[in-house]
């Protein structure tokens, strides 16, 4: 083992790990947005308090998400130093317009949201929400517009052994950009989604008495929870997950088509990746799909990639054969297992929790008695009571969507190996030659312990947010001696009925 097979760990461990933070904090912001957008609305309660519960959650992980990035930007200089002179004219703008723009835009307003409640005006408090929202939405472009460059350079010309940018709306307008921006906001998306629907899963379950694992409960219920306002807020939690489960359906819709449009453009621009990823090793016209080793659907791949089931798909070891003739001797392939793993991970769990989605939009919708009154449940009589066995599987699913977007982060980044720059810069050639194989080292075991104590910091903050639950309401000011007028029905309310 040598540094750059030393320095490919650090990078990937650290890129992985802040990955873990910026799906959520993209589509969390946005759905925290609409939350405090209908409050202010209709003005009902629930609303703000659901903005209040999630918004906490969104700043412990956009607080997790800056710190863990910061690091990547000293690496890019510290251990691959080759690659940043080559690449650096091309990165330039999209990276200060990200940083100078599209991040201070983000944070500026985000401190602004966090410490203008009563303070300013309602709607100046929403619209700084908002801001922050469309700078992190931003941020994620120009830094994805970067990345696609790397896999479809555009727009530049090389000078003196680096790259010099001649067109920066090339660069920004890169047709793979144009694919993989959506495809991953989407999927980001996706993540809150699953994230906001195990939260309430595990409220559910927890207001319950029961435990994410049957006959676990998680605490005893008693006499008097009954009656507690949290008890009474039923409507609360069927708006946060409904509003979940549609933004998971539709945003699983959108990585759909994406997938389909981006998966052309691997045919077109990284035929390598697109034949690891399939585990095809020869040029192939009708190019099966393979669903599992040994399991093919026939012409569903050159479908797939071409729209055409007769179409001919290029193969790993044809692609080796002329890509020696094109580039010189050397190995192009990648880690095959990786990718093509990768690849049935990203799908497969990405569908489940999509799958997930629509399932409980089925349990969750209204539906009448057949006396003509509305049948009481769950949700406070305006729908059926929402099974214990969903709630959990709400729980369960919490990994999926983002071990599916890791995924599909493994599948884009390995899938192009061993090219840091496309037909341009390979990674041999990328890494800082003045580092030794011990300096590495010891900054990878830094940064492994380092990033594990903050996700326990991380997990625990966010669980313990969960398990305290929203505000309650200010309790109702009643007169000494007087009896308040909701108390009898209250008293006849129970957790079986309620849940």
């Amino acid at each position: 083992m040598d540094a750059l097979d030393l320095a490919r760990w650090q990078f990937g461990v650290t890129t992985v790990y802040h990955f873990l933070f910026v799906p959520l904090t993209i589509g969390l912001g946005v759905y925290v947005a609409g939350l405090q957008t209908a409050w202010l609305r209709t003005g009902r309660e629930h609303y703000l308090r659901l903005t209040k519960f999630f918004g906490k959650l969104f700043l412990i992980n956009f607080a997790m998400g800056v710190v863990t990035g910061i690091v990547q930007e000293f690496q890019f200089g510290m251990n691959w130093s080759d690659y940043s002179t080559f690449v650096g004219d091309v990165f330039g703008a999209p990276l200060a317009l990200e940083a100078l723009l599209a991040f201070f835009l983000e944070s500026t307003f985000l401190g602004l949201w966090i410490f203008g409640w009563d303070r300013l005006p309602k709607r100046v408090h929403l619209a700084c929400l908002w801001a922050a929202v469309i700078g992190s939405n931003l941020s994620a472009y120009f830094i994805l517009a970067a990345n696609a460059w790397m896999k479809h350079p555009v727009g530049y010309e090389v000078v003196d052994g680096r790259a010099r940018m001649t067109d920066l709306w090339a660069v920004l307008t890169n047709s793979t950009a144009l694919a993989q921006v959506p495809h991953v906001v989407a999927a980001s998306f996706v993540v809150a989604g699953g994230f906001v629907i195990a939260v309430i899963g595990y409220r559910v379950l927890r207001e319950r008495g029961l435990g994410v694992l049957p006959g676990r409960p998680a605490r005893t219920i008693t006499a008097e929870d009954a009656t507690t306002p949290m008890r009474r807020l039923p409507d609360m939690w069927r708006t946060a997950l409904r509003a979940a489960l549609v933004m998971t359906a539709i945003a699983g819709a959108v990585v759909a088509g994406t997938g389909d449009l981006s998966g052309q453009l691997l045919r077109e621009q990284q035929p390598m990746k697109l034949a690891a990823a399939e585990g095809l090793r020869h040029d192939t016209a009708g190019a099966p799909f393979s669903i599992a080793p040994g399991v093919e659907v026939p012409g569903l791949l050159s479908l797939l990639a071409a729209h055409d089931p007769a179409a001919t798909v290029q193969g790993v070891d044809d692609i080796q054969a002329r890509y020696e003739k094109a580039f010189g001797p050397a190995d192009y392939t990648p880690n095959l297992p990786v990718v093509f793993w990768s690849f049935r991970v990203m799908i497969n769990f990405g569908m489940a929790t999509v799958g997930l989605s629509v399932l409980g939009l089925w349990l969750t919708r209204k539906r009448r008695g057949r006396r003509g009154g509305q049948r009481a449940g769950q949700y406070g009589g305006s729908g059926e009571p929402l099974p214990a066995w969903f709630a959990r599987l709400c729980v369960l699913a919490l990994p999926l969507p983002t071990a599916a977007i890791i995924a599909g982060w493994l599948l884009s980044e390995i899938g192009r190996q061993p090219w840091t720059v496309q037909g341009e810069l390979m990674t041999a050639a990328s890494v800082s030659p003045g580092v030794s194989l011990g300096e590495v080292a010891i900054t990878l075991a830094v940064f492994t312990v380092l990033y594990g104590v903050l996700a326990l910091a991380e997990g625990a903050l966010l669980l313990r947010h969960v398990k305290a639950g929203p505000e309650l309401p200010a309790p109702a000011t009643v007169p000494p001696g007087a009896v308040p007028p909701a108390r009898a029905e209250e008293t006849r309310l129970t957790p079986t009925l309620m849940y």
